[in-house]
């Protein structure tokens, strides 16, 4: 069994993958599968307890900094956490990357409050593991409200096209101007990775690949 899990992490790459993208873009659910593929710590986003996620779809403008600073206190305790507990288990897949904070909070919250976040952002980024790759998965608006739809969270009903919108374009405008580390785009817009075995063993295989620190673009389409 060890020489197994061993032999998995050989051909886990990267040491640290971050998975990105809109709501609902699928960033658990493709963690999850490659997780369970190498055997390799799995860290997923807590969000169902948190009680400012309803009210800020009910009211962003009141509950917008409240809720954007519970998030960001609670990923960085994870990842601090994960940090100190590496030696034994240093592989891991994430379905969020800490940059996620900043982002969400450029989009949601007014001028003075973006001053003091960032603030409070920058003293905790310092300290965090930073990602080895970064995936962003990126799909159309109309199949990110598609896949909303079809999990059916009650507070997610009325997130407009417009709201998705602006958090895409906030995260491809950062993804496209960084180079600290390596992006793989995947445009998934036409496939479903979960049922199109082939689409998956695409995804694995870009895995085994180098890729320099910016941005890589990739289309995927179903192969007949």
């Amino acid at each position: 069994m060890i020489q197994l899990i061993q032999k998995k992490l050989l051909n886990m790459k990267y040491k640290y993958i971050a998975i990105e993208g809109n709501i609902g873009s699928g960033k658990t659910t493709l963690a999850s599968m490659i997780s369970a593929e190498y055997e390799v710590r799995l860290i997923l986003e807590s969000f169902a307890d948190n009680p400012f996620l309803p009210k800020f779809y009910e009211d962003p403008a009141k509950h917008a900094f409240a809720l954007e600073l519970s998030f960001m206190a609670e990923r960085y305790h994870q990842l601090k956490k994960l940090k100190e507990q590496d030696l034994f288990q240093p592989h891991m897949i994430s379905d969020y990357f800490f940059m996620k904070s900043k982002l969400f909070a450029k989009n949601n919250l007014k001028h003075d409050e973006i001053q003091l976040f960032n603030r409070l952002f920058d003293i905790m980024f310092s300290s965090l593991p930073k990602p080895d790759l970064v995936i962003y998965l990126y799909a159309h608006v109309d199949r990110i409200q598609s896949n909303i739809k079809k999990r059916g969270r009650y507070f997610e009903k009325n997130i407009s096209k417009a709201y998705l919108k602006d958090i895409q374009d906030t995260y491809l405008d950062f993804l496209k101007k960084q180079d600290d580390f390596p992006v793989l785009l995947l445009d998934i817009s036409q496939v479903d990775f979960v049922a199109d075995t082939s689409t998956y063993k695409s995804i694995k295989d870009m895995l085994n690949l180098s890729y320099k620190k910016g941005i890589h673009h990739k289309v995927l389409t179903l192969v007949k």
